[in-house]
């Protein structure tokens, strides 16, 4: 959808910010600009809409030369959205989203309508939020429209520099969480420009991470944080990478271990039997219709009377299975839990311990390091040596 052929970007007083830059993205690709202060990130992204006019090299947007279209008519059909915003103060909610459509020469009722339609996609119940005028919202309400307003003509291509930057950080996760879920529904082709790693990790399909004017590595935030291409990337994404890897790394069956499986109405005799059997200290409790309900510990399992039901403990610490680690090792400390149950839906498949974590971490990292497959890797441990 975006390619860069050969640009430079060089000012008349020599600097060179953007330097023989290539690069594509692909349809309903989000791609993430990261890089410190002047490495000529956000000079690489006003360039898609002509805001800045490279000094040479082609960029095409759906196969378009842009430096041969009218760059008003460019700019009405890419959507863009700044860190400060940049909404009208005089103008509603409702009227400030559906400015480009008007822009466009949309009737006045389809433009309100799909402004409406927008605000409700981004958490902003038009009814409540549509006649109010931008200094009656908070600073993360304010970028939601933002983002409603440059989708609101439905542009292939958005934009976004620094969007969540100016708010704080409890808002600014609430907000990433919210634009990835409205992603998952709209699938634009986004660059995406931010000098936060964690953010262009959490976002991005694809990382490019910008050194002085030139991308140092474009790949998955897997690969960029696992093998990073050269020592300035590895320095960028900094020596807790393996930490950060967590957040991109999801939960496998293989990752999984099959503890005691009991059912409520079992007789604790046969559950004690069970864990004897197997020498395990827990079990875990699964209802009639084979969903989790909870754990028994063993001791509780240890009598002559009664069922499974009456001395099984509820099981808060569970997780999907293809979640990242990153919310599996949160969840385990949320709870004080030693392990977490992973489900396909309702299906019970296994639990997930620390020492699988790592291990599932360790399996990632050699993974992309060998070009394998997570359940080709074979690990060594300190038993093996």
């Amino acid at each position: 959808m975006i390619r860069f052929e050969h640009v430079t970007k060089r000012y008349g007083d020599g600097t060179t910010a953007v330097d023989d830059l290539s690069f594509e993205v692909a349809e309903g690709e989000l791609v993430t600009l990261v890089g410190p202060s002047g490495c000529g990130k956000t000079t690489t992204m006003k360039m898609v809409n002509r805001l800045i006019e490279p000094t040479s090299g082609r960029i095409l947007v759906d196969g378009e030369d842009i430096a041969e279209a009218d760059p008003v008519t460019l700019r009405r059909r890419i959507g863009y959205v700044i860190q400060q915003v940049g909404l009208f103060p005089h103008k509603t909610v409702l009227e400030n989203t559906s400015t480009v459509p008007h822009l466009l020469g949309w009737q006045r009722k389809k433009g309100r309508e799909r402004a409406a339609e927008l605000l409700d996609l981004v958490g902003l119940d038009p009814s409540v939020y549509g006649n109010r005028y931008p200094d009656q919202l908070s600073g993360g309400q304010r970028q939601r429209v933002g983002v409603a307003r440059a989708l609101a003509a439905d542009p292939p291509v958005l934009l976004m520099d620094e969007p969540f930057g100016a708010v704080d950080p409890v808002v600014r996760e609430r907000l990433q969480t919210e634009f990835l879920r409205l992603q998952s529904q709209v699938r634009k082709t986004v660059l995406f420009v931010t000098h936060d790693i964690e953010e262009a990790v959490r976002l991005g399909d694809r990382i490019a991470v910008y050194g002085s004017g030139r991308i140092e590595q474009f790949d998955t935030p897997a690969t960029v944080l696992g093998a990073p291409a050269t020592p300035y990337v590895a320095d960028f994404v900094g020596a807790d990478r393996g930490l950060k890897r967590l957040s991109v790394t999801p939960i496998e069956p293989g990752d999984l271990e099959q503890p005691p499986v009991v059912h409520l109405d079992d007789p604790l005799s046969k559950a004690a039997a069970k864990l004897t059997a197997e020498g395990a200290r827990w079990a875990v409790v699964l209802d009639d219709a084979e969903r989790l309900h909870g754990w028994i510990p063993a001791e509780a399992a240890d009598g002559d009377r009664g069922t499974v039901r009456d001395h099984a403990r509820r099981m808060e610490a569970w997780l999907p299975v293809g979640a990242p680690l990153k919310q599996a090792f949160s969840t385990m400390l949320q709870h004080d839990a030693g392990w977490i149950a992973v489900l396909d839906e309702d299906r019970f498949l296994g639990v997930l311990t620390p020492a699988r974590l790592h291990e599932a971490l360790r399996r990632s990292i050699d993974a992309d390091a060998g070009g394998i497959a997570r359940g080709d890797v074979q690990l060594q441990t300190v038993a093996d040596v």
